[in-house]
């Protein structure tokens, strides 16, 4: 099974610059971790893939990116967090969404996210977070992040996002997406040859499906503007959860809350929202986290 990656181009002396990813593997974890719907795995599968893009915009180690959506379709809600480095994680709220295809018989994830905002927030290291936010033009994902770009950043771009289910099993096919940007200053012949080559761009799945690679998309994209592929990063679903984070949380509780939970005289499991996996703490896991509640 080939690997997911992240592929950094620039095109037209610097004036474009361009993302394309295949994210299968990743957008597959997420299926199988939170045991997502269809349409609730394609929602998720492809604002992952956005984020994956987006983080690794990002210049710093520790830079975290979050994308929240939330809407009023079933699926309620879907939060995203990725990293400088190729590593997303994320999760629905409703997960089990069933709903049926929409007017072209495709997956709908307009109709699952229904009207609603997305927010975009940038932890850079700094006294307060970068955070963005807009009110969903589609629900369509690829759209919203575009929309996205042009409104708080101001910067042009065009994002396609895509994921495909195998039919028989519900596992994941393909998924991938890109984004391309122009930089301030763009010559407007640059722009009109751009949207040239986006007019006869098939989706993001049929690409895929044809077997072509990110770079090849970005070919079709842009191989007639000077395309130069910068870099390639690996990118997978990873969680940075741990016994002990989880355990942090719990102490956070406070006294009163912890002591109410040993009263009760049973284990406490907590699943992680990000990855699904669950935590168990005995009575006397909690006695001691009491101990280091009191000594705060």
């Amino acid at each position: 099974m080939k690997n997911d990656y992240i592929v950094r181009a620039t095109a037209a002396n610097g004036q474009i610059r361009a993302f394309a990813a295949t994210t299968r593997n990743l957008v597959e974890e997420a299926r199988s971790r939170h045991n997502t719907s269809p349409v609730a795995t394609a929602a998720l599968g492809r604002l992952m893939t956005g984020a994956v893009m987006m983080g690794v915009m990002m210049k710093g180690d520790r830079d975290l990116l979050t994308l929240q959506i939330v809407g009023d379709g079933p699926l309620q809600g879907i939060t995203v967090t990725a990293d400088a480095k190729g590593t997303v994680k994320g999760y629905v709220e409703n997960p089990m969404v069933l709903i049926p295809a929409n007017s072209i018989g495709k997956l709908d994830v307009r109709g699952a996210v229904g009207n609603g905002s997305l927010t975009v927030i940038r932890d850079l290291g700094l006294k307060e977070p970068y955070v963005g936010r807009i009110d969903l033009p589609s629900g369509e994902i690829a759209e919203d992040l575009t929309y996205y770009f042009a409104v708080s950043e101001q910067v042009p771009s065009t994002c396609g996002l895509g994921v495909l289910m195998n039919k028989e099993d519900a596992t994941v096919k393909q998924a991938g997406g890109f984004i391309v940007q122009l930089m301030p200053g763009t010559a407007d012949e640059v722009i009109d040859k751009l949207e040239q080559n986006l007019s006869g761009i098939q989706s993001v799945t049929t690409m895929l499906e044809a077997g072509d690679t990110p770079e090849q998309i970005l070919e079709h994209l842009l191989g007639n503007m000077d395309l130069e592929i910068l870099d390639t990063i690996p990118a997978s679903f990873c969680c940075n959860c741990s016994w002990e984070r989880v355990s942090r949380a719990l102490i956070s509780l406070g006294q009163k809350e912890l002591q109410n939970l040993i009263d009760e005289g049973q284990p406490v499991e907590l699943l992680c929202h990000f990855c699904n996996e669950a935590y168990t703490f005995t009575v006397d896991d909690l006695k001691e986290m009491l101990k280091v509640a009191v000594d705060r």
